[in-house]
């Protein structure tokens, strides 16, 4: 069976694990714990990169980064499950799937620089940078919140929304009550968000 290489905390992994159970194909891989800074870890080997999530198939093919990944559980869903057949709906599913992607990007090297580097080291240019982006992202998807089917722009956006709420306390609550509605819904209606959620941070 092929495996995930994944670690809880991270928003792109819990996408793909997402992702999986709302195509109805959760058990189409195993989890497998990676650990990105350990030179050690097979992932390196896996992925070049280092990064996470990467999918690893039966007969050792690394499929990666999260947006390939989602590729292959579409299609092993039969297609037109996670991403839209249709021309104009994928290219909108993945276009705000990319939206999400930046902002977590954003997020997650936030996060990096705040834990990983001395406060005199930091660089508050580079933090409004990331901060600009994130508030950017935050405002076209609450004028942008999919509707309708539950396919990857939703699933992109509960991983963002989520992991916003993980490092940085929800503080984009507040600003934004139309997308902490639509979480509340997409929480109600897909278990994997509850069942994907970090207790506490790591």
């Amino acid at each position: 069976m092929p495996t995930l290489r994944s670690s809880p905390p991270s928003p792109f992994a819990r996408k793909v694990i997402m992702a999986a159970a709302v195509a109805g194909i959760a058990d189409a891989f195993t989890i497998v714990p990676a650990d990105t800074n350990d030179a050690n870890d097979s992932l390196r080997k896996q992925n070049p990169l280092g990064k996470i999530p990467c999918l690893v198939l039966d007969d050792g093919t690394a499929i990666y980064d999260s947006r390939v990944i989602i590729e292959w559980l579409d299609m092993q869903a039969g297609g037109n499950v996670l991403i839209p057949r249709e021309p104009e709906a994928r290219l909108r599913a993945l276009t705000f799937q990319a939206l999400c992607d930046g902002l977590m990007d954003a997020a997650v090297v936030t996060r990096y620089e705040m834990v990983l580097r001395e406060e005199p080291m930091r660089s508050a240019r580079w933090l409004d940078q990331q901060a600009g982006k994130i508030q950017r992202a935050l405002q076209a998807m609450a004028e942008q919140a999919p509707v309708g089917r539950r396919d990857i722009a939703s699933v992109a956006l509960a991983s963002a929304l989520g992991y916003l709420d993980l490092r940085f306390e929800g503080r984009w609550r507040a600003q934004y009550p139309g997308l902490v509605t639509w979480l509340d819904r997409f929480a109600a209606e897909v278990p994997a968000f509850e069942a994907t959620r970090v207790k506490s941070p790591s």
